[in-house]
């Protein structure tokens, strides 16, 4: 499917109502043993994933749920929860001494254990992938789930794949891929690379598996998605589920002049922002990049921003925790804090891409991962991380960068080196960085010291 961006007769959902349908059909009534979804972000992942549990249930067929984090497993238990609350639920957690998030405490239908044997017979049971893999012994599920993915390594997969029958993948391939705290050099190119992403070392042994896509995102306003589309999903293209009047950012304290409230202004108006300092080779916690950070956060809050969006016709206060920072290190994200908190400044998210993958902002302040920097390596070209960073908000991004991004990305081609039988990764880092930059360019106000 490709869309026409002019294409005024695009009902966003309509298309998303179709393609969950076509999913679920695949999921239940299919015959192949896995169902692959990609998904972009902010698509509904989660939605689709409480759904095709509620079906999957209520078609008397036991489920597993697979998740990445503890936090996306209460996550998903709250919301199965919210929808069906005579459904029982199992949570199946660790023995760490505060395993699970404490407001499943108040509902009655989710039963908590950490032995497996305790929680089977329930409709839907919901654990964490590193949990599931010490699960023995047991009667497998005739269908599982597996959210996120795309984060999850082919070893982890591996280890649970013994537990159920057929499965559903659901992912954003344009994110981080999994992490791992070792070198994976001797495994590259071969079939079994515990490093790789479990769907892409699932498509690489099943490459017939059915493989569907979702093709909104309901986060991303309409002045983003298209750059996030062609940026990084040139070939699973996807569109707004809003239009370009939805959505209106505001002020209620005219702008002082300054460059903070120039780029604010310029955010609001168009969805993006670049605040770009002189051109120069600083440490990575760069003080004065650090400060404009800190600087364009504290005069949000200090003008009154209001949203108003398809949520809502009235102006909703753009709070502190409607507002992230986003960062490449956590030495970069810690200093951030320190000096929001000699701003004055609390409640507001700051972390690095890492962790802010999945989560949602009203606006977000990005410090670009190649600003300042006298070379560009794999780690800062990686294209999930600049997705991520790009992607959390609903109304507007601002990036504050140094200027000279672009001469240094064309000095410093890869380098890497080429991997036989590895699946290149398209577009790289180089290509969506230079498309990133090339839009951020139309919004630029040049960083003024105040």
């Amino acid at each position: 499917m490709t869309f026409d961006r002019a294409d005024t007769d695009f009902d966003p959902s309509a298309e998303a109502a179709r393609a969950t349908a076509d999913i679920l059909a695949s999921t239940l009534h299919g015959t192949a043993r896995g169902v692959v979804v990609d998904s972009p972000p902010g698509a509904g992942k989660s939605t689709l994933v409480v759904r095709a549990a509620l079906e999957l249930a209520a078609a008397g067929r036991p489920l597993m749920i697979v998740a990445q984090t503890n936090a996306q497993v209460d996550d998903l238990v709250l919301r199965i929860a919210e929808k069906q609350p005579d459904l029982p639920v199992g949570r199946l957690h660790s023995n760490d001494s505060d395993p699970y998030d404490k407001a499943l405490e108040d509902l009655e239908q989710v039963r908590k254990s950490a032995k497996a044997a305790e929680l089977a017979g329930l409709p839907v049971v919901v654990s964490t992938a590193a949990k599931w893999a010490h699960v023995k012994n047991v009667e497998p599920w005739a269908h599982a789930i597996v959210d996120e993915a795309y984060q999850m390594r082919s070893d982890a997969l591996l280890a649970v794949a013994g537990l159920f029958e057929r499965a559903l993948f659901v992912g954003d391939p344009g994110q981080l891929d999994p992490f791992s705290v070792v070198g994976a050099e001797q495994w590259a190119g071969l079939s079994y690379d515990p490093s790789a992403s479990a769907v892409s070392t699932l498509l690489a042994h099943n490459p017939d598996l059915p493989q569907h896509r979702l093709p909104v995102s309901w986060r991303l306003p309409a002045s983003a998605a298209p750059l996030v589309s062609d940026a990084f999903y040139p070939y699973t293209p996807f569109r707004s589920g809003t239009g370009h009047g939805d959505r209106k950012l505001s002020f209620g304290v005219p702008s002082d002049g300054s460059a903070p409230d120039r780029v604010l202004d310029e955010a609001a108006e168009s969805g993006w922002g670049l605040l770009e300092l002189p051109a120069r080779h600083t440490p990575r916690t760069d003080p004065e990049a650090v400060h404009a950070v800190a600087l364009v956060v504290r005069r949000l809050l200090d003008r009154g921003g209001a949203a108003i969006s398809e949520r809502s016709p009235d102006p909703v206060p753009l709070t502190p925790d409607r507002v992230a920072v986003g960062t490449a290190h956590r030495d970069q994200a810690a200093a951030v804090r320190a000096a929001l908190a000699g701003l004055g400044v609390s409640g507001v998210t700051v972390d690095t891409a890492n962790r802010l993958q999945g989560r949602e902002y009203d606006l977000t302040v990005v410090l670009h991962p190649l600003s300042g920097r006298p070379d560009a390596t794999a780690f800062h070209l990686e294209t999930g991380r600049l997705c991520v960073l790009a992607s959390r908000h609903r109304h507007a991004c601002v990036v504050v960068c140094r200027a000279g991004v672009a001469d240094l990305l064309d000095e410093h081609p890869s380098t890497e080196p080429v991997q036989l039988g590895v699946t290149v990764k398209f577009p790289d880092g180089w290509e969506a960085n230079h498309a990133v930059l090339s839009h951020l360019a139309e919004h630029r106000v040049a960083w003024t010291a105040p």
